[in-house]
């Protein structure tokens, strides 16, 4: 994505246009595309704007957010649920689709960890570390040697 001008270069396009110049006359002037100098005298004589509008960021979970009470509560009411799970009760509930990513964007951006483990047997054939061996225990993947 290309760089901003500076706001000084847009604030000296926009008076010599208030000046008198042309747009045209001012893009050549100043060394800036026609287009980039009617684009910014257009947004100063429309809204009175002469910065540059933000760049970048989040355009889109407002959507998602405006489901927040429901994912929170289903989340609270089964602390267990998959993102596969929230995706199927917002289509269910309010018709809307999220793909798993979005609803795990959300889950990041509230802090909030739906991470499953799986408790494993002992394995026969590979080397384990004693403790991840037991029935019940949690494996810790860190443990495990290489071999």
């Amino acid at each position: 994505m290309a760089k901003t001008y500076g706001e000084d270069l847009r604030g000296r396009v926009i008076a010599a246009v208030v000046g008198g110049m042309s747009r045209r006359a001012a893009a050549a002037r100043f060394d800036v595309g026609v287009s980039t100098a009617i684009v910014w005298v257009r947004a100063f004589f429309d809204e009175g704007r002469r910065t540059a509008k933000p760049k970048g960021g989040d355009k889109h979970s407002h959507r998602i957010e405006a489901h927040r009470d429901t994912i929170l509560g289903a989340i609270v009411a089964k602390p267990d649920v998959t993102l596969d799970e929230l995706v199927a009760l917002l289509k269910q509930v309010h018709g809307a689709s999220f793909a798993r990513s979005s609803v795990h964007r959300f889950c990041v951006r509230h802090r909030l960890t739906l991470k499953k483990r799986r408790r494993m047997r002992p394995s026969r054939t590979a080397r384990m570390w004693p403790a991840a061996g037991r029935l019940g225990s949690t494996p810790n993947l860190t443990l495990i040697p290489s071999s």
